[in-house]
């Protein structure tokens, strides 16, 4: 979806669907490997919690070399795909962003949130558009889209992690839920970046679709406050583990 979008914002006249559909194939390999190798990475880790010990690797299904051939193979076809059906620049874009997607950092500040933009820019730049080109001037529109991409998943997570934090625990993850049991600061965080997440939003009038575009993000990043402010006043135990 991110690829989409980015390759719909960065196209000037009539969309090449031939292209798009390259850069849809192309992006969804290399992402599919960077998942199967953080599968590797993590195979440790996953085993010790409960919502993770069935994956593959973790379960002993799949050898470490089969898993780790399998996602190298996906990231290869999908460069491959990329360069040579919608550039050099949009294959190193995806493999920059690949490099970075298997390794999280578990830090107390809740560092496991990764910046989802890893379609996006592969997207925009497959529309042969280079990164910073006269073409492409809007580079103030570009910036709201990295940060919408960027704001939202935060409370996302904090939910993820509110709800599992007990199994988190278990794995040696220490994101914020686990050393904040009460929940006060981690409903704070996701109040403030979800207020945050509105105000990005509606800070350009139309990075993506004018007065219809304006509307979906009042009312949307309306009701995401709300119910982030609705979770920090309850703080109910969730799912648990």
């Amino acid at each position: 979806m991110t690829a989409l979008v980015g390759y719909v914002m960065g196209t000037r006249g009539p969309l090449s669907f031939s292209r798009l559909g390259v850069a849809l194939v192309g992006t969804a390999l290399v992402a599919a490997g960077a998942s199967a190798l953080n599968m590797v990475l993590e195979r440790r880790t996953d085993a010790l919690m409960l919502r993770t010990r069935n994956r593959p690797v973790a379960a002993g299904r799949l050898r470490v070399t089969e898993a780790l051939a399998f996602g190298l193979g996906l990231t290869l076809a999908g460069l491959a795909i990329l360069r040579f059906g919608a550039g050099a620049l949009s294959a190193m874009v995806a493999l920059l962003t690949w490099a970075k997607l298997p390794v999280r950092v578990h830090a107390p500040q809740d560092a496991d949130v990764a910046v989802d933009d890893r379609g996006r820019l592969p997207g925009r730049v497959a529309t042969g558009h280079r990164v910073g080109s006269r073409a492409r001037p809007d580079r103030a529109g570009a910036v709201v889209l990295f940060a919408i991409l960027f704001l939202w998943q935060i409370p996302h997570f904090l939910a993820i992690a509110w709800i599992y934090r007990e199994d988190y625990a278990r794995g040696g993850l220490p994101m914020l839920p686990v050393l904040d049991p009460a929940g006060v600061v981690t409903g704070r965080q996701a109040v403030a970046n979800s207020l945050a997440l509105l105000l990005v939003s509606v800070v350009r009038r139309s990075p993506a679709g004018g007065r219809l575009y304006f509307a979906g993000a009042v009312c949307l990043g309306v009701a995401f406050t709300s119910v982030a402010v609705w979770s920090a006043i309850r703080r109910t135990a969730g799912g648990g583990a």
